[in-house]
């Protein structure tokens, strides 16, 4: 039975009145008349009834936003708290992949150490993006059941913890052990990040926070190796590379702790049903989130089978996945790449040597600003489509940064094999290389959320899985493949498997469309207006 809140309130609130009033004493010691407390009670009791007027929705004590223009919906809130929030959460992410990064230049060292090999001494970065893998397994769910700022600010301390344990570790056993869940807490913001932003903007604006959050996941690697190098090379030694991931994980988990704050709408209204609960002692009044119950069974579908049949039977999924963990391999390898061609051939010092891969950085930057200047001619489109997204509006830049990515792979390659050719050129060909494979990876990325919208997550699931697959293994083999091969034909190798994976976004630029009218997965509807703020699988 449908029960009408506003009266309930104010009844419950006249009753509560009437039972103080009973039993209080008439005494001298009284402060106010019982008319002026009759008055007082009233004028509460229509407070309730006008602020939670709209809070209620058919069904009767199921609380809900106060129409699109509520201010407590994140996407309502101040720009500068969005912006500080996508701050945050960039930077938390660049420290977690610059901490994975930094332990390249101490490789050799720790191996002389511990007296192993240094490919034993590598797994100390295959075990880190390995805990990429592993880590959304757990914030993913976690942050639907318990929102977002959860796992965000646990994580952030735990990621921390683990990178002091690195450098105090005695063997390399506790190394290895360590740098993994460093990982595992680590990966946090990269598994919850997206869904913030699907939280905190519209189609409109969020294009241009996902442009910032994905390049800080390319800077973070080819920024760290120069740092690394010249912490290993001076009085500090190798364990100050992990002191500082520590000291970075800790400022970063204090601004997570102090500076975001829950967005995810299901959990801001459980605790307006909670505030409501205690205002008005009804304890009927809950939110839609509350009658959920936690379903194992549901969550291994959602995290595991559905995002592992979705690589196995969705073509979009499976090329753009394949697409995306090639480049996001490359940005692992060039952790032995860069020394074995600045060192090897030019004769750098470890640091100096870190320097040329701030070229690739130069790269990313540079898409940045042109997703940037791109932007109103995207929400342009997007007004005259009634808000609805074309996913394959997001391919044009990722069709040119296939060309420039394969191109900068030989050129790299090509440039940087022999010391008679200036150390310049090979760096301009890594900006290049940099600038193609940061437009393919993030266009890639929001063309899997366009599509799947609603199973974005579980898409990116599948796309996350395979990426830190890649990431894991190529430093594994790299300094085989280079030592083996020779610098040129190596590069050259990757470059030719870029070439063939140029044509991906052309062909879903071209028949994309039909794809997704053939798939299971794909919304066969249009999707509904910015404005009605629709319950989402997260991204």
């Amino acid at each position: 039975m449908t029960i009408d809140l506003k009266s309930t309130e104010a009844d419950d609130v006249r009753q509560q009145h009437q039972s103080k009033s009973e039993q209080q004493s008439s005494g001298s010691d009284v402060l106010v008349s019982d008319a002026e407390r009759d008055e007082i009670t009233l004028s509460r009791a229509r407070t309730i009834e006008s602020q939670h007027s709209l809070t209620v929705g058919k069904d009767g004590y199921i609380v809900e936003f106060d129409g699109a223009d509520d201010p407590i919906h994140p996407q309502n809130w101040p720009m500068r708290t969005k912006a500080i929030i996508t701050a945050i959460l960039s930077i938390t992410t660049f420290i977690t992949t610059f901490a994975s990064g930094i332990y390249a230049p101490a490789i050799s060292t720790i191996a002389a150490d511990y007296k192993v090999a240094p490919e034993v001494a590598t797994l100390g970065v295959t075990l880190y993006v390995l805990g990429f893998s592993a880590g959304p397994v757990l914030w993913g769910p976690l942050s639907e059941i318990k929102g977002r700022r959860l796992p965000l600010v646990v994580a952030a301390f735990g990621t921390a913890i683990f990178h002091f344990a690195v450098a105090v570790s005695k063997d390399l056993q506790s190394i290895m052990i360590n740098r993994f869940f460093a990982g595992f807490f680590g990966t946090s913001p990269l598994a919850v990040g997206g869904a913030v932003f699907v939280d905190l903007f519209d189609n409109k604006t969020r294009g241009i926070a996902v442009t910032i959050f994905t390049l800080s996941v390319f800077i973070g690697p080819m920024f760290s190796p120069f740092i690394g190098g010249f912490i290993v090379t001076s009085h500090l030694g190798w364990r100050w590379t992990q002191y500082l991931s520590g000291i970075l994980a800790s400022a970063a988990a204090v601004a997570n702790f102090v500076f975001v704050h829950e967005t995810y709408p299901p959990i801001i209204l459980a605790r307006k049903a909670a505030e409501l609960r205690r205002r008005t002692q009804n304890w009927a009044i809950h939110a839609k989130q509350e009658e959920t119950e936690v379903n194992f069974h549901e969550m291994v579908e959602r995290n595991f089978i559905r995002p592992l049949h979705m690589l196995v039977v969705e073509p979009i999924v499976l090329l753009i996945s394949i697409y995306s963990a090639f480049i996001y391999g490359l940005l692992y390898l060039f952790l032995t790449a860069y020394p074995i061609i600045f060192q090897g051939v030019y004769g750098m010092r470890p640091g100096i040597s870190g320097l040329p891969e701030l070229g690739a950085v130069l790269g990313c930057i540079i898409t940045g600003i042109i997703m940037v200047l791109r932007a109103p001619i995207y929400r342009r489109k997007l007004e005259a489509n009634n808000n609805m997204p074309v996913p394959e509006w997001r391919l044009p830049e990722a069709m040119v940064g296939a060309v420039l990515f394969a191109g900068g792979m030989f050129w790299l390659g090509w440039s940087g094999y022999r010391k008679e050719v200036h150390w310049i050129v090979p760096t301009i060909g890594g900006v290049v290389t940099g600038l193609g494979i940061s437009m393919v990876f993030l266009q890639a990325f929001n063309y899997l959320i366009d599509a799947y919208l609603m199973l974005a997550a579980s898409a990116l699931a599948a796309n996350t899985f395979l990426r830190s697959l890649f990431g894991a293994i190529f430093p594994l083999f790299a300094s085989y493949m280079f030592k083996g091969m020779g610098i040129q034909w190596a590069m050259t190798l990757l470059g030719c498997v870029a070439a063939l994976l140029a044509p991906v976004p052309v062909i879903f630029y071209i028949k994309g469309a039909q794809i997704r009218k053939v798939s299971k997965y794909t919304p066969k509807l249009p999707p509904p207006a910015a404005t009605s703020k629709p319950e989402k699988e997260e991204v």
